[in-house]
């Protein structure tokens, strides 16, 4: 066995232990984190039912910055559903034999790598272009950025110029799960890209991109505009009310 295999056989059980530990983490931490007070961005559903159909519009539809901005919206969006579709389709390099949806969605997810990589360009282009996005923007908002462009236009060079072979790619992948490791492919638009992928993994649980846990625990979404049903009263005044 080549020592590229087991370099990447092992960097990606790293990758892997690191992505699952670290966004278990955050997501505990988020769970335990109190928010007594209510603070629901108003308009906001009274019933729990319509905390659900907003918190549903809102993963889904991107509701809140089709208000605030369509461009943003419309590139943002277009990245969210083509990067569903991208990872979908690489469903297949972990299945035998391969799901019949995971099947039908091929042709999909292929072209929308195309669709993944131009709403990352808008995204990257308002942050050089619009003044106010610009002056907010930190240097890990560009390399996250980059990192995700160099993640799609190599997966892309993969699929349409420097063809790689995909069985034994498939081979790999299975072999990690398995922990019966086979050799990998050594092209080398193949090694950029899973590199970046297992780099992406590491740094998620520590990255911005914990918005996408984040949100169902945000209090301005999944919180009830009922505060005058639900009162709460902190432990210092309830103290005081039940002074004789």
């Amino acid at each position: 066995m080549s020592l590229l295999t087991i370099f990447y056989a092992v960097l990606f059980y790293v990758a892997t232990g690191v992505f699952v530990v670290g966004l278990a983490r955050k997501i505990r931490s988020y769970a335990k984190t109190p928010a007594p007070l209510k603070i629901p961005t108003t308009p906001a559903p009274m019933t729990t039912a319509g905390v659900g159909w907003r918190m549903t519009r809102e993963v889904v539809f991107f509701e809140s910055l089709f208000k605030s901005s369509k461009w943003t919206w419309i590139f943002g969006w277009t990245f969210h559903a083509a990067l569903l579709l991208v990872v979908l389709r690489h469903l297949r390099y972990f299945q035998e034999p391969v799901w019949l949806p995971v099947a039908l969605i091929q042709p999909f997810g292929t072209y929308a790598g195309f669709a993944m990589v131009a709403g990352l360009a808008g995204l990257w282009a308002r942050r050089w272009l619009v003044d106010r996005v610009r002056y907010i923007s930190t240097p890990s908002d560009h390399l996250m950025l980059a990192l995700l462009l160099a993640i799609g236009l190599t997966g892309l060079g993969m699929r349409f110029v420097a063809h790689t072979d995909i069985i034994a790619v498939k081979a790999f992948m299975l072999g990690l799960m398995r922990f019966d490791w086979q050799p990998l492919p050594s092209d080398p638009v193949l090694l950029v890209h899973l590199a970046l992928v297992a780099l992406l993994m590491i740094i998620f649980p520590i990255s911005k991109l914990l918005h996408a846990p984040g949100l169902f625990f945000s209090p301005t979404r999944n919180q009830a505009d009922n505060a005058r049903e639900v009162r709460h009263v902190s432990a210092w005044a309830a103290a005081l009310d039940k002074r004789p």
